[in-house]
């Protein structure tokens, strides 16, 4: 045991605090209140990181919010009460699965349209033609001719330059000597 009376302190407060939450999961679920880390901290009067700091508390929120009578022990034979947190989570869960099978049915719908709209092009004959890979292919060798063509240009076009350039030199050298 520490003789540290700070210490002391701080854990009897702990303690304190952990009991007013104990109550107030208790008396919530008793009220059929709604169960939430923030609704218990308020009424406990503690912060909702005192709730995140315990796992045991923060375990306790969650699973009254999931089973309400397990909580203050009623076990009347009533049945399970249905938490409005529990409600939700079910109404959530169901948008999110219309909003996943909307999705799908519209990818599946959309498949089938593609393909018809496809053939009905092509038998129309407005189609692109059925070798478009091959035109492709002969796109890319011609641009890389015209790219090797303009090479050998300017190649040509500098060589022509130095031949101009040396014959205005020979040209002046032949008029400086007569």
């Amino acid at each position: 045991m520490s003789s540290n009376p700070m210490i002391e302190g701080r854990r009897a407060d702990s303690a304190r605090r952990r009991q007013r939450v104990i109550k107030a999961i208790n008396e919530a679920s008793a009220r059929g209140d709604e169960i939430s880390v923030s609704a218990i901290a308020r009424a406990a009067g503690v912060d909702r990181t005192f709730l995140y700091r315990h796992d045991d508390l923060l375990g306790q929120v969650h699973a009254t919010q999931v089973n309400p009578t397990a909580a203050n022990g009623d076990g009347d034979g009533d049945g399970p009460m249905v938490s409005r947190a529990s409600l939700l989570a079910d109404l959530a869960n169901a948008q999110g699965q219309i909003a996943r099978q909307s999705a799908r049915v519209r990818q599946l719908e959309q498949k089938p349209s593609e393909l018809l709209g496809e053939q009905v092009w092509r038998e129309t004959g407005l189609g692109a033609p059925v070798d478009v890979d091959q035109l492709q292919r002969r796109i890319t060798q011609l641009e890389q001719q015209v790219v090797e063509l303009k090479n050998q240009t300017e190649e040509r076009d500098q060589e022509l330059e130095a031949a101009r350039a040396a014959n205005r030199q020979l040209l002046a050298n032949l008029n400086r000597r007569s």
